[in-house]
């Protein structure tokens, strides 16, 4: 539990901003390229991604050095090879539906109508091929073709197939309600248990229905037949209801309207929250995988210390921290955001012996402490008093030969040190710092010295001076 609450601490409002930003960029290539071969590569992408973590963790160094060098080549390939349907990808949606837009995979066409029409091309003896795609993308499967992007009636696709308009040869293209392209070429069936009745025109339906999803709806011109291919399979249709069951099969419909609607929410969302685990784990796989290590001396910082105690002695002033984090971040730290803070509300009179922990130190989010030197803290306190003592001035070096000293006093001839107890029990005479003996001149004079107080807990008490004035009187000697 410990090391979950140290792993979250280490978030940073960055680090939530960058891994839902990213996620939602996944989650809009999905939006945008599901169900065309953009996507599907991407997914192989992924695997491969997958399986090169997994051959780094397990130290299979060569493995996961090509295996990373596929991805990164196979990531151009897609951008060259794809180039078309990713463009057509783009230019079919506005701003809107780019970036946050949510548009359904499939809206059902017209099923009477197309089913309609096909009969009454039969009856007409005109041949027709009539593609609905499936949730395969048929772009890379089809050739020429002209734009038509017209709304599916019953007079549009008759007009289509008459034998004197020119794309009457090739399949019409129908994307949910309209008819998006008219005549297609489709690429022929090479299979060899193909009866030798059917014509080109049917070989071509199975073409394009064995390599995708797609439904194909072919009407023999000779013999006034309506066959639909599905897969591997041709099969010949009696009526204008079978075929209508036949399209309803293949759009979800069959048996409930809502149920793609619902089916399609489902899969949104599953979608979003894969885009969002994706992202938590390769953001987090980068992070630690380029984790760097950096060494901070801290200074300790005493808080909640008793007023009417001191500190006499500590072991040490600072500790040394051990951090890691990722680069980035590592580099852009500053001393001063790293703290040591030591609580002395517990602390006796003596000597207290401190562990300092995570709990004592504080980091900027995004740095996981590594190790801390030293681990332990001996802190000496005592009772803070006062003491009012003597000043004596520490003298140093030699008077000129030709002077005496005749007189010397200071002024305050004694000042009250505030320490601990124990220290200033054993402390008789404060000192001044050293005044040298050849800076004397003949006569009297005043130097102002300050206070040598040792050791470094002692201070002058609140009005003392921590100077004072050294008067003196020298003459020549006799």
């Amino acid at each position: 539990m410990e090391k979950v609450l140290q792993f979250l601490s280490g978030f940073r409002w960055q680090d939530v901003v960058d891994i839902g930003l990213n996620s939602y960029i996944l989650f809009r290539f999905y939006v945008l390229f599901r169900g065309t071969y953009v996507f599907r590569v991407l997914i192989g992408l992924t695997m491969l991604w997958f399986f090169q973590q997994m051959a780094s963790f397990m130290g299979l160094i060569v493995t996961s050095w090509v295996v990373q060098g596929i991805v990164a080549v196979a990531a151009l390939i897609i951008v060259v090879v794809f180039r078309n349907e990713i463009r057509s990808v783009l230019q079919a949606r506005n701003f809107r539906t780019i970036f946050w837009g949510f548009t359904s995979k499939t809206r059902i066409a017209p099923i009477d109508i197309i089913a309609e029409s096909a009969f009454e091309l039969a009856r007409r003896r005109h041949g027709a091929l009539i593609v609905i795609p499936g949730e395969e993308d048929i772009q890379e499967m089809i050739q020429s073709g002209v734009a038509w992007n017209g709304d599916i009636s019953r007079e549009m696709i008759l007009s289509v197939f008459y034998p004197d308009n020119p794309v009457h040869d090739g399949a019409a293209v129908i994307e949910s309600d309209r008819v998006a392209r008219v005549g297609v070429i489709l690429p022929l069936s090479r299979r060899e248990d193909l009866p030798s009745y059917l014509g080109t025109r049917h070989r071509a339906a199975l073409g394009l229905a064995e390599a995708t999803d797609s439904l194909v709806i072919v009407v023999s011109e000779q013999r006034g037949e309506v066959s639909v291919a599905k897969g591997v399979r041709l099969q010949a249709i009696g009526s204008p209801r079978q075929l209508a069951e036949k399209l309803e099969e293949h759009f979800g419909v069959a048996d409930e309207q809502s149920l793609p609607a619902k089916r399609e929410r489902v899969e949104v969302t599953t979608a979003a929250l894969v885009s969002l685990l994706f992202i938590t784990g390769f953001w987090f796989s980068i992070s630690r995988g380029l984790e760097t290590l950096v060494t901070f001396d801290v200074p300790i910082e005493y808080q909640n210390r008793n007023p009417n105690m001191e500190i006499v002695h500590a072991s040490v002033n600072a500790v040394r921290l051990n951090l890691s984090g990722s680069g980035t971040l590592v580099k852009s730290t500053r001393p001063d955001q790293v703290r040591v803070k030591l609580d002395l509300s517990t602390a006796a009179v003596g000597q207290n012996d401190f562990a300092i922990t995570a709990g004592n130190i504080s980091l900027p989010p995004g740095l996981a402490l590594k190790n801390v030197n030293p681990q332990n803290i001996i802190v000496d306190l005592d009772i803070t008093v006062r003491k009012d003592l003597p000043v004596q001035v520490d003298w140093a070096g030699r008077l000129s030969e030709n002077l005496i000293l005749a007189e010397a006093t200071v002024d305050p001839s004694r000042v009250e040190i505030a320490g601990g107890k124990r220290v200033l029990e054993n402390l008789q005479t404060i000192y001044t710092e050293k005044v040298p003996l050849d800076r004397l001149r003949e006569g009297a004079g005043v130097i102002e010295v300050p206070l040598a107080i040792q050791p470094a807990s002692l201070k002058a008490a609140s009005g003392s001076n921590e100077k004072v004035a050294v008067k003196y009187l020298t003459r020549k000697r006799e």
